[in-house]
């Protein structure tokens, strides 16, 4: 029994190596609760100095966060929710190629005749010769598309001192045991904000979108966690 424990205990090791994650297992990812990540902290700049925004003039009927007299006010408190539209489409190609060699060669020779030594000029005599051969040849290749068109729903979580508004929101769509997670957070200008209530993404300063997934097509697309950890550590 004991000598069959060490082939159990790897036996075990690399079952557990193929399974991603075991929660999920024989069955579709969960998706998480509705305002999981809208009460989590978002640190700005810290630290960092905001002028304080200027108090309205008494009985004035405009207000800094409004877009027009006649229309709805957009997103201006705790609370509010305005629409974020993400449209990337981004290529970037790049070739890089370098190739270096050197070659070097010495060559010495002595000799000697000592008279009435006995001494012959065979015996006092070298030769060195030396040589040296370096080469090194690099390769590199980038070729990425990125083509991206969605919108999202986010909440402003947090006024800042010169009315800048923090905002945080996620997506989730799970299809066929598949879980599409879309993360948006940053900080934004009222102004910015169009009379439709909505933004584009550009205009998101300290921006963090997250576009991935959870289930069986992500797992199929990266390495079980025990051959990550076999990567990391093997030496060859």
């Amino acid at each position: 029994m004991r000598k069959a424990a060490p082939s159990i205990v790897i036996i075990g090791i690399l079952a557990l190596a193929g399974c991603s994650n075991i929660r999920d297992f024989n069955r579709a990812p969960e998706m998480s609760p509705v305002g999981t990540g809208v009460g989590q902290a978002f640190n700005v700049a810290d630290p960092a100095y905001y002028p304080r925004q200027p108090r309205p003039q008494k009985y004035s009927l405009w207000q800094d966060g409004q877009a027009s007299f006649f229309r709805d006010p957009r997103a201006s408190n705790p609370g509010d929710v305005l629409t974020v539209d993400i449209t990337i489409d981004d290529e970037a190609k790049l070739d890089n190629k370098s190739d270096r060699s050197r070659v070097a060669s010495s060559g010495y020779g002595l000799s000697a005749d000592i008279g009435g030594s006995g001494v012959s000029a065979s015996d006092i005599s070298g030769n060195l010769n030396l040589d040296s051969d370096s080469r090194s040849k690099g390769e590199g290749k980038i070729d990425r598309s990125e083509k991206i068109n969605l919108q999202v729903a986010v909440i402003v979580t947090e006024i800042l001192p010169n009315g800048n508004m923090v905002i945080r929101g996620s997506q989730e769509i799970g299809v066929n045991n598949e879980l599409r997670i879309l993360n948006v957070a940053g900080v934004v200008r009222p102004r910015d904000i169009t009379n439709l209530n909505r933004i584009e993404y550009d205009k998101i300063a300290e921006a963090r979108i997250f576009y991935g997934g959870r289930g069986r097509q992500s797992e199929v697309q990266q390495p079980p966690w025990g051959q990550q950890i076999l990567d990391t550590v093997s030496p060859i």
